[in-house]
């Protein structure tokens, strides 16, 4: 029994330092892609960090819940519930934004610059994302995280974030295809209305429930 308790509580521990990497990255990731997206005018690679930033906010969410558990502290679930849905919000906000600059770009024909920088960024997150997702979902089957299996799926989602950014920037390096910036953008406005719908009816509480057999909800 003893061998069991440590080896869950090992995993609750390498549960709590995937999310704190998350956070990390996701800072890292964040300032980075606005900077350079700024900085070219281009509109999909802003986007791509605002989302990075709304990640750090779900992501320490989700460590305070662990880490609330693992100490055997208290946790508000409405208070939990309220951020949900203010995470929701802001991914309201960023579709909204890259949907009308989206827009904009296309009816009066704006240029980015080529941004190397947001390549190299964004290909980076195409490697990392996918192995950091399928870190947390196995660490969350193993030790019964509804929550952590559903934060796999928010980490999952970067990972094809990543994939219709870097295409759009490298198309545009390649081919000098400006509209594909604006394409890219609208893919995230799509991705950023899910993960905001997921948010506000508070299924990263309480999702993938088949995965470990129950729910908690």
């Amino acid at each position: 029994m003893a061998t069991i308790a440590k080896s869950d509580a090992r995993l609750q521990v390498r549960g709590i330092r995937l999310e704190q990497f998350t956070i990390f990255y996701n800072v890292f990731e964040g300032v980075i892609a606005i900077t350079a997206g700024l900085i070219a005018s281009y509109v999909s690679l802003i986007g791509f960090g605002v989302d990075s930033g709304i990640e750090v906010f779900a992501a320490a969410l989700v460590l305070t819940r662990l880490r609330a558990q693992f100490y055997g502290g208290e946790f508000d679930e409405t208070k939990e519930r309220r951020a949900l849905k203010l995470i929701g919000v802001t991914f309201f906000v960023l579709a909204i934004y890259v949907s009308v600059s989206s827009v904009r770009n296309l009816v009066y024909g704006s240029t980015p610059e080529v941004s190397e920088v947001g390549i190299a960024l964004t290909l980076l997150s195409v490697l990392i994302m996918p192995f950091l997702a399928n870190l947390k979902l196995k660490t969350g089957k193993q030790i019964g995280s509804i929550l952590l299996i559903a934060d796999a799926k928010e980490t999952r989602l970067c990972a094809w974030l990543s994939v219709s950014t870097l295409a759009g920037l490298v198309s545009f390096y390649l081919f000098g295809w400006a509209w594909l910036d604006s394409v890219a953008s609208l893919v995230i406005a799509g991705f950023a209305i899910m993960e905001g719908r997921e948010a506000w009816s508070g299924e990263l509480v309480c999702d993938d429930c088949e995965c470990i057999g129950k729910c908690t909800c």
